[in-house]
């Protein structure tokens, strides 16, 4: 099927766009779903400020284009940031936007990519893998997989609650949308960095089908396929799927033929559109399954928690003071010998959206979605071959919500109010082995032990929105949602089952009691946390730790935009919002170390513009803002029995200050260039004393946060060159630069990560209908050394790296 071609960027946006979509009243919100309109001129009219003449913009087909592409610059992409159907360049909020076809070209393909593309964004790995997004310095560090984030993922619309779960929400795509900022208005708490939002392929109503299949460096194999068109009467399907194989690309240390980093990832999606009138259903039935092995990381140091002198376990300082630091090779590492690291994780969701007309102006949405997870991850991240410190997440996560709203429009005034509930079950364990410096208190050790983590959920929220255009151009905008979440925690550091953890605390216990012979209180199996423990009175027991956090808050946002003509859009926007309290995953020995951190809030100010120029062929986008962060929560260090261990901690005050400006052009027909940079100053602004990764306590004012880099750029070159009447030459890269960044508190050297830059290629040749296409491609192509994270974990120091350059072929056909 033919497709119209075009190059976006940055607050602009990237990427292959289809033809448009059939026109339908702007009050509706969104066109609609699935169809495609014949080709027709469909620009808004000039002068129309954001489609509130009544009809929604569309991309227009181009009339000069022998190759089908779209001559017209980023004023003309839809997207659905605001809940409706509206031109990226009439939307008063900091976006990227960024095709299917782009993201498959500059090889995005999950989630973590997107910080090529996409400047203020970034992803680090916790120190057990679990994915960590923050935008413009707003992120939420933690180990445990079910835990909110500040930055919510979206497939849709439809939620995907939990950032574990999101590993195949950028197969088979239409675009994704990156919104910088407070978000929690429209798209719920737990989004005070921002929101992405994935929006899937969409079924068609004639046959189409395609196939892509990629070939590289480590025996990658990359082969995905779909099929789409009508089923019966009113009723369109698409089916997709996509299985990812590759060997290992990490190298032992010690044992230079051992292998570690096996890809083994299944995923498919299954879309279902059916429409009678003005009711529109669309089901959506998705999942993967992950059978990939987990990263090892790099031994730095040996850093015992609890140094011989205060008591801490021998048996491998010898070994562990003899390894020697990794070098500066990213694919060297260490893990323990004759161990399987393979991951068992399955995610699936079903969802089911309903859009009733219930007027020309007055448009019912209903999403309902279940989703269902769990995760078996085996990792050994302590870097060195012998059995310091290895742990498994086993993590199980169901949830369940439904949203229904109500959007319409009278004249000036466009509104929308809605409700939302959500039911979460969450079990969340930490399975450890070790045999380290803290692993038991006097004569008695452990070396098996399991952390308990399982909750209920329970949110509750209404919201609604208005935008008033005041005079001709000028829109005055508010929106505001009330939230109200209740989280029931159970717990506990429970014993492995071979009694290890019991006997260790029922000895603790009695030291505490005043008695010195020890006496097992305490029966394998069951819960070691100790309860009301005082000097020469008795042992209390807890058989699990129960607490609850109830929470509520008012999240909102006030702005005023002004478009004095079609091509410009200046703006400016008063944000509050908010991220739920959360419970931590720790080894509690008593049980006021399971209370949780309360709600964070962030209060946003943000001032921007966007313009097109030279006939549209150039579009510039910025903006400047100032953040009030209100108790962020945060990955710290706290002294326990056990040496000085992660805990969450909670900062008073904070800031954030900082600009962006992104560049979309076209100087010659075929050639696009983009380009963005973001600049984000973080700051403590009030005393607060916390641990570093020694130990050592510090006052944290004035310091950046963690993992937030100063500067972010990147830049993107397109070049479509034609050779005949059938094909074209294409030839692109992709520039990403991050600057150099602390990952914890303390300014210590070893805990820094420093900048980098990423260089990618490609070089392709295809038919000008983009029917078919061969593509040449490198990625990190001058195997640059670099690192995602740093960590402490329990006697070692170990950094975590990138993948080294990677290299092959993709075969893209389309029928």
């Amino acid at each position: 099927m033919k497709k119209h071609l075009l190059v976006l960027f940055g607050s602009t946006a990237i990427g292959v766009c289809g033809p448009a979509y059939a026109a339908r009243p702007a009050a509706t919100t969104e066109p609609a779903r699935g169809k495609i309109a014949p080709a027709a001129p469909c620009v808004a009219p000039a002068g129309a400020p954001g489609g509130s003449a009544g009809v929604a913009p569309c991309i227009a087909p181009s009339t000069a284009g022998e190759a089908g592409r779209t001559d017209l610059g980023t004023n003309d992409i839809i997207v659905t940031a605001q809940k409706r159907s509206e031109r990226l360049s009439d939307v008063p909020v900091s976006i990227t936007a960024v095709s299917g076809a782009h993201l498959a070209d500059i090889g995005i393909t999950r989630p973590s990519d997107l910080e090529k593309i996409a400047p203020g964004l970034t992803y680090r790995p916790s120190t057990y893998g679990s994915p960590v997004f923050t935008i413009r310095g707003i992120g939420f560090y933690d180990v445990a997989v079910a835990v909110a984030p500040t930055v919510s993922v979206y497939s849709d619309q439809v939620p995907v609650p939990y950032l574990a779960m999101t590993e195949g929400v950028s197969f088979d795509v239409e675009r994704v949308e990156v919104l910088k900022g407070p978000q929690g208005t429209l798209f719920g708490q737990n989004s005070t960095g921002g929101a992405i939002n994935y929006i899937p392929a969409k079924p068609t109503d004639t046959l189409t089908s395609g196939f892509d299949l990629t070939y590289g460096r480590f025996n990658e194999v990359d082969a995905q396929a779909f099929v789409s068109g009508p089923i019966a009467g009113n009723l369109n399907g698409r089916l997709a799927v996509r299985h990812e194989y590759a060997d290992g690309w990490q190298i032992s240390q010690s044992r230079p033929l051992d292998r570690l980093g096996r890809r083994d990832f299944t995923t498919g999606r299954m879309i279902l559109d059916w429409e009678q009138g003005p009711v529109r259903l669309e089901f959506n039935a998705n999942g993967w399954i992950n059978k990939s092995e987990t990263q090892a990381g790099q031994f730095m140091r040996y850093d015992p928690q609890v140094p011989a002198s205060a008591g801490g376990y021998t048996d491998l300082q010898a070994a562990l003071l003899a390894i020697a630091p990794a070098p500066k090779n990213s694919r060297i590492a260490d893990w323990d010998p004759g161990v399987s690291l393979r991951r068992d994780d399955y995610f699936y969701q079903f969802s089911l959206r309903g859009d009733v007309d219930l007027s020309d102006s007055i448009k019912l949405t209903s999403i309902s979605a279940y989703s269902r997870f769990k995760q078996w991850s085996p990792v050994d991240t302590d870097g060195v071959p012998v059995p310091n410190m290895r742990l498994t997440i086993d993590a199980r996560i169901e949830s369940f919500s439904q949203e229904l709203r109500v959007a319409g429009q009278s004249g000036p005034l466009r509104w929308m109010i809605g409700g939302n509930y959500s039911h979460d079950k969450t079990d969340d364990r930490e399975i450890g082995n070790i045999d380290a410096s803290n692993s038991g208190v006097g004569p008695y050790r452990y070396r098996e032990f399991t952390i308990g983590n399982a909750q209920k959920i329970d949110a509750k929220a209404v919201f609604g929105s208005v935008d008033y255009e005041i005079v001709r151009g000028l829109t005055l905008q508010a929106s505001a949602r009330y939230n109200d979440q209740t989280n029931r925690f159970r717990g506990c550091l429970y014993d492995s089952g071979n009694g290890d953890i019991a006997t260790v605390f029922s000895f603790l216990s009695n030291l505490l009691r005043g008695f010195t012979d020890p006496v097992v209180a305490l029966k394998p199996g069951a819960c070691a946390t100790l309860g009301e423990v005082g000097y020469g009175t008795p042992l209390v027991p807890v058989p699990i730790v129960e607490k609850r956090l109830s929470q509520d808050n008012v999240s909102w946002r006030a702005g005023l935009n002004w478009k004095p003509t079609q091509d410009t859009l200046l703006y400016a926007n008063v944000t509050k919002g908010y991220k739920a309290g959360s419970f931590p995953t720790v080894p509690g020995l008593f049980p006021t170390q399971f209370d949780p951190v309360t709600q964070e809030s962030v209060l946003a100010v943000e001032a921007g513009f966007k313009v097109a120029a030279l006939n549209r062929r150039l579009q510039l986008n910025g903006a400047g803002f100032y953040y009030k962060y209100n108790d962020k929560q945060i990955a710290g260090y706290v002294a326990t029995a056990f040496g000085n261990l992660p805990s969450l901690v909670q900062i008073p005050r904070s800031s954030v200050r900082g600009g962006e400006l992104t560049i979309n052009w076209r100087p010659v027909e075929g050639l696009t260039l983009n380009g963005g940079v973001t600049y984000v100053d973080t700051r403590i602004d009030r005393s607060f004393v916390t641990n570093d990764p020694d130990g050592t306590a510090i006052n944290v004012k004035g310091a950046s946060f963690p993992g937030t880099p100063k500067w972010q750029m990147n830049a993107d070159i397109d070049y479509h060159v034609p050779l005949d009447s059938t094909l074209e030459l294409t030839m692109g890269g992709n520039l990403s630069y991050r600057s150099k960044v602390q990952a914890a508190f303390g300014n210590l050297t070893e805990f820094e990560i420093p900048g980098y830059a990423l260089l990618d290629l490609r070089l392709g040749l295809g038919a000008r209908d983009s029917r078919w296409k061969v593509q040449l491609w490198g990625r990190n192509v001058t195997n640059k050394f670099y690192l995602t994270n740093v960590t402490d974990v329990v006697d070692t120091v170990v950094r975590l790296t990138g993948k080294p350059a990677t290299y092959g072929i993709t075969l893209s056909y389309r029928y």
